[in-house]
C-alpha cells in the first residue's frame, strides 16, 4: 500500500487547549506536541498572509525530519487576482517557504477557489503553465469546474483534483486526476456541528483505504472548532489501522 498521511487544517486553535492539548502547556509548543500524534498538517496561514522565513524555520524545528507541511496557497492569488498576475505572485508566495523546500519538508500546495469562481479554461491553462516544480492540488468549489475537460487537464498536468468534502457541494467529485489524492474533511453531514460521525469516518477509513493499494493519500480535517478536527483525525487514523490489520 502507499502511504496515507492523517492531519489538521492548522494546529494552533485557541479552543484545543484543554481538549486536543493540556491546558497547562504553553501555546509556543503546540506545533511541537500536534507533531507527536500527527505526520503532516495543512498551513492555512499562508492563505492570508505571506509566511516568514524565520517562521519556517521554526516549524521545521519544531517537527521531526519525517513530518510534511501542506500549504494553502495565497488568497491574492485565487481569490483577489483570481489566477491572473501569476509569475509575480507566486515568487513572492515561494521565497520565504525556502527552508521547508530545502530541507524536503514541503508537501503539496493547495489551490482554493472561491465559491464564485466559474469555469474560465484560459485562466486554468496560465495557471497550469505558471506552477512551479512540486505536488500541486486545486479545490473547486463551483460546480461548473467538474467537467470531464478541466479534470483531462489536471491529469495531463499531474494536478490532483481535492476532495473537499462538504454537504454544500455535492457535485464534488473523488476521481483522481494525479498519482496521489488529497482531502479536505470540511463538515460532517451526520455528527453534530460539523463533527464526523462513527459512520462517515468507517466509510472515509475504508475509501481511503481502498485508493492507498496504488496512490499516496494526503487528508486533512478542517472542522477545526471544539477540537472536532483532531478527534475525527486520530478516528481515522485508528480506522486505517484496524482495516490494514483484516
Amino acid at each position: 500500500m502507499a502511504a496515507i498521511h492523517v492531519g489538521c487544517s492548522g494546529w494552533d486553535y485557541a479552543d484545543w487547549r484543554g481538549r486536543f492539548y493540556d491546558a497547562r502547556e504553553p501555546r509556543r509548543r503546540w506545533l511541537e506536541l500536534y507533531a507527536e500524534r500527527f505526520d503532516t498538517v495543512e498551513v492555512n496561514s499562508t492563505f492570508y498572509r505571506l509566511a516568514s522565513s524565520e517562521a519556517v524555520r521554526r516549524w521545521i524545528e519544531a517537527t521531526p525530519d519525517g513530518f510534511r507541511f501542506a500549504v494553502k496557497a495565497s488568497r491574492y492569488l485565487t481569490h483577489v487576482r483570481r489566477l491572473t498576475d501569476l509569475d509575480r505572485g507566486i515568487r513572492r508566495f515561494y521565497a520565504p517557504l525556502a527552508p521547508l523546500i530545502e530541507a524536503g519538508r514541503l508537501g503539496p500546495v493547495l489551490w482554493q477557489l472561491p465559491a464564485n469562481f466559474h469555469r474560465d479554461d484560459e485562466r486554468l491553462g496560465a495557471w497550469l503553465a505558471a506552477l512551479p516544480p512540486g505536488s500541486h492540488t486545486i479545490e473547486f468549489r463551483h460546480e461548473s469546474w467538474f467537467a470531464p475537460a478541466v479534470l483531462a487537464r489536471l491529469s495531463a498536468a499531474g494536478v490532483a483534483l481535492t476532495v473537499g468534502d462538504h454537504p454544500d457541494r455535492p457535485f464534488q467529485s473523488h476521481e483522481a486526476t494525479a498519482g496521489w489524492r488529497f482531502l479536505r474533511l470540511h463538515y460532517g453531514a451526520r455528527g453534530r456541528d460539523g463533527n464526523y460521525s462513527a459512520t462517515e469516518l468507517d466509510e472515509w477509513a475504508q475509501r481511503i483505504a481502498g485508493w492507498s493499494i496504488r496512490e499516496t493519500v494526503w487528508a486533512y480535517f478542517n472542522n477545526d472548532w471544539q477540537g472536532f478536527a483532531p478527534a475525527n483525525a486520530l478516528g481515522l487514523i485508528d480506522r486505517l489501522g484496524a482495516v490494514a490489520r483484516t
